[in-house]
Parts: C-alpha cells; structure tokens; sequence
C-alpha cells in the first residue's frame, strides 16, 4: 500500500508538471474521502478533480467498486470514455471516471447537479467542452458531477437468455450509473456537496438513461430530483428482441453463442467494429439500449403509466423547437431539392410515427400555408420523432397527480447557424453556461447569455429546493388539460400547450419507442 501511495504521489507531480505555470502556482486542493484522498486544481474561483475512477468495468460483468482510502490520487485530467465509434480520446475499457467541480471543499452542503451525457446509448462523453461544469459550478454555488459509463455492447449486450453467467449484463451502462450515484452519495460531502439533496440531468440519451433509471429499483433514493433535455425512454427493449440482437451482433464477431467465454479474448477495437451489425428489428446499426429483464429493470419506465417509484421526483422535462434540425443537415441530399412531390417520400424514413406520410403533409400544409416544403420536413420530423416520449410522460406524471413536473420548450433561435434554428443540443450549453464551447449554436451575445443565466438558475433551484421557479421566470407546473410549458427564448414566457395542434394530430397513432 505504502508503494502505491507513493507512484499516486508522483503521478499527481508529473500531471502537475503538465499544467500551465499560472494554474501551479495557486496551492492545489486536496480532499480526503472514504474512497481515497483527492489532488485537483483550483482555477477561476472553481476548484475541479477531473477523472476519479469510481469503480471497474469487468467485461459484460456488473461493475465493482474502487476505494483506496488513504491513498493520494490525483485528480487532474479526463479519464478515458469508454470505446465507441467517435473523436473522444482517449478510450479505454475501464472508463468508470467521474469529474467534480465545488466552488469549494469546505462542507457546505451545496446542492449536487450530475449530468449524464447523451449519445443514445452507444456513443458520448462528458469530455465534450460543452459539459463542463465550472461556470455552472461558480454561477449558482452549486457542486457539478460529469459521469463517464459504459455504452454499446460494453454496457447493454444482453447475454442472460444464452449464458447464466452473464445476469447483469443488458444494463451494466445503467448499473455503472448507480454506482457513481452511491459514490456521490458516500463522498461528495467532503467535496462541499449535499448528498440528500442531488440532482440528475441530462441530454438526448442522457435524459432516457435517467428516464430509466427514475424505474430501477436499485437507483431509489440516490437522487432527489431530475431532468431530462430531449431525451426520454417510455419502453425499454424487450428481452426477446434485446436477445435477438445479441444473436445478430455475435454472429457479426465471430463468436458462438453457445461459446461466449470467447468473448473474453475479442480485442475492444473488434467489439467496436462489429456495432455496424445490421439490427434485426430496426435495420441500420445494432440498437444497444436498457432491457427489461425482470432482474434490475422489471417494468417499462412510463408504460402503461408513470412508474410510482419516479412519481416521487421533482422532475423537468424539456425539447427543442427544431430537434431533427441537428442531426439531419439542411445542406444533405435528403433536404436539398425538397418540394411538395417529393416531401412525403423523404419525411417518411425519420418519422417515428406510423402515420400516412402524404396525409401528414397535406395537413401541415393546410395548418402552416406560409410554410415552405423545408419548413414542414423539419416540423413533422421533429413532432412525430423527438416530441412524443416528452408528451407520453409528461402527461403520464401529471395524470398521477403525485408530484410537481415542469416542462421546457426551446425555440431560441442559433445566431451562429440560424439554418439550425433551435436544434438538438442546444440546451446543453445554456444549462452549463458553455455558450462558447466547440459545438454550442448559442452564440455568446447577450441574448443567449441572458436565457443561459435564466436556465441554470432554474435547474439549480430545482436542485436546491425541488422547484425551478426563481426570480423573473414565473413557470408553472404542467398539469392536465393546460399543459403549461416553458417557453425559453430572447423572453421567456409560458404558454399552454404550445404545440397543441401537432400533439393532437400525431397522438392518432400509438407511439413505439425505438428499440423496443
């Protein structure tokens, strides 16, 4: 033990060396915790303790977790993201790492806000520039937690209907989850946070793999509140089709399902490579995502209703105005050269929504007559792809009637890319005040700083005291029929049921989640 303390000692020199001259010269906060003592960085008012290895990340096993109390770690730098199709570097299986910002050790209790990245379930990290929580941190007193987890195969192959060993294996990403919430739980006092009073949010996939997790028994208690921007998980995969993707993703390694002790020697770079496996049900990559599997997850997180154990959350629940804005380019073929002969035909593919494409646009087009083809591509895309979940479980947490849920709409429009409109992310960087951060539309006027000021401000009070309502944003509570939502722009105002048209006309149709 004295040996590791040493190298831990002289690992955090040599990460010292590393920093620039300005940044060593402030004395370097430490932290003393049940899981190991701390050596971060104190910069901007903010001190910060970046890759905290949490637990380990045995393959297809449930993770373990680490502790070396006593044992001096540095906290300098990112710990890898787990290994995915992407730019984030570096990555590494074992990639349980957390990151905290404080603006100061000092055990003051401050509300705790730990974000989960979004990336669906296969790609992501809280590397990404847009997460970092030091503005937020200092902005709104609050301690920050960043969470790194596994993905893909590496977190949601389900292989418990083919081999008895692998029990835990269709949601490891979700149980790395847990036990970075029960590391908060243990040691983020120490770290000036407040354990009985923390906060989870996250984005796209992040906000789904909260969804799921406000339904697993095992994350009961762990936090208080939550929020989930543009991302929501009403059916987890089924453990029949989540079995047939399993069989189709061996299949494309190589390995035999009857010989999965194979999977053991399978290089990580093959375990990626093998993600382009067509999806049995879906078509296009393998779909990797939580499965009921009667074991951590035993019913859908919002069918046929809200499950009671998330009704006892405090929870926000937000989308942008022009989703599919992001993901599918306005210069791409698919929208180059829209008009009203080929709209239907090009909508149909990124509708999720069985719902007859040409009667779709002839409604859009008696409803919108200002409208051009474009317009009403990304309308209907974003109403019958990214909105229904929010509205299935919004509506399933008001009919309960048992807590508070408030819901977002952003329609704040990109200065810096205005063919984006108000797209996917862009709540990102006004929830973490990056609003110069690679990849944020925002923009850094004074328009964006403005809403970015008004939406931490809100999340942290929902942190801080289980309400979002502070000061100049009078939001009220969304409950049936008015449906009041948030509307964030240059003013911010709520309004009843913004969408009431769209909503009505693609709740004709069932909604199935994708992946089901």
């Amino acid at each position: 033990m004295a040996e590791l303390g040493r190298r831990a000692v002289l690992g955090a020199g040599l990460a010292l060396a590393s920093l620039p001259a300005a940044a060593r010269l402030a004395p370097a906060p430490r932290v003393g915790t049940a899981a190991g003592d701390f050596e971060g960085d104190a910069e901007g008012g903010v001190q910060r303790f970046l890759g905290i290895q949490y637990g380990r990340a045995p393959r297809f096993r449930a993770p373990e977790p680490i502790a070396m109390p006593g044992v001096l770690r540095p906290a300098h730098n990112f710990g890898p993201s787990c290994p995915q199709r992407g730019s984030y570097r570096p990555q590494a299986e074992e990639c349980l790492y957390l990151n905290v910002w404080t603006p100061g050790a000092d055990r003051a209790r401050r509300p705790v806000m730990l974000y989960i990245h979004g990336g669906a379930y296969s790609n992501g990290s809280v590397t990404d520039p847009l997460n970092d929580g030091a503005r937020l941190a200092a902005a709104e007193d609050v301690v920050v937690v960043t969470v790194n987890h596994r993905l893909n195969a590496l977190g949601y192959l389900y292989l418990a209907r083919l081999d008895p060993r692998f029990p835990d294996s269709g949601n490891l990403g979700q149980l790395d989850l847990i036990l970075a919430l029960r590391w908060v739980r243990d040691n983020i006092a120490a770290f000036g946070g407040d354990p009985s009073r923390v906060m989870v949010f996250g984005q796209s996939g992040g906000g789904a793999k909260i969804a799921t997790l406000m339904g697993m028994p095992a994350a009961q208690g762990l936090f208080h509140a939550a929020a989930t921007m543009s991302g929501q998980q009403v059916t987890a995969s089924g453990p029949l089709n989540a079995t047939r993707r399993a069989q189709a993703y061996l299949a494309g390694l190589g390995v035999r399902e009857d010989e999965l002790t194979a999977l053991f020697a399978v290089p990580v770079e093959k375990l990626v490579e093998a993600l382009d496996t067509t999806d049995p049900i879906l078509g296009g990559g393998v779909y990797f995502g939580p499965v009921l599997d009667m074991k951590w997850l035993v019913r859908h997180p919002f069918w046929p209703d809200a499950n009671p154990q998330s009704n006892a959350v405090p929870m926000i629940l937000g989308n942008t105005r022009d989703e599919t804005r992001a993901f599918i380019d306005p210069a791409s073929e698919k929208v180059r050269g829209l008009n009203w002969d080929n709209l239907a035909a090009r909508m149909a593919p990124e509708l999720r929504m069985d719902l007859l494409p040409e009667w779709v646009v002839a409604e859009y087009r008696a409803h919108f007559p200002a409208d051009t083809p474009e317009q009403i591509f990304y309308r209907a895309t974003t109403a019958g792809r990214s909105w229904p979940g929010q509205v299935i479980e919004a509506d399933a947490r008001a009919a309960a009637g048992t807590t508070s849920t408030w819901v977002y709409q952003v329609d704040f429009q990109s200065p810096t890319r205005p063919e984006r409109g108000a797209p996917h992310t862009m709540d990102i960087a006004l929830a973490f005040g990056t609003l110069d951060a690679a990849g944020s539309f925002t923009g850094t006027g004074p328009d964006a700083q403005r809403l970015s000021r008004q939406m931490m401000a809100a999340f942290a009070s929902l942190a801080r005291t289980g309400s979002p309502v502070v000061k100049g944003l009078a939001w009220p509570t969304y409950t049936l029929p008015d449906r009041a939502t948030m509307v964030f722009d240059v003013q911010s105002a709520a309004r009843n049921d913004p969408r009431r048209w769209e909503r009505e006309l693609f709740a004709r149709v069932p909604y199935i989640q994708p992946g089901s």
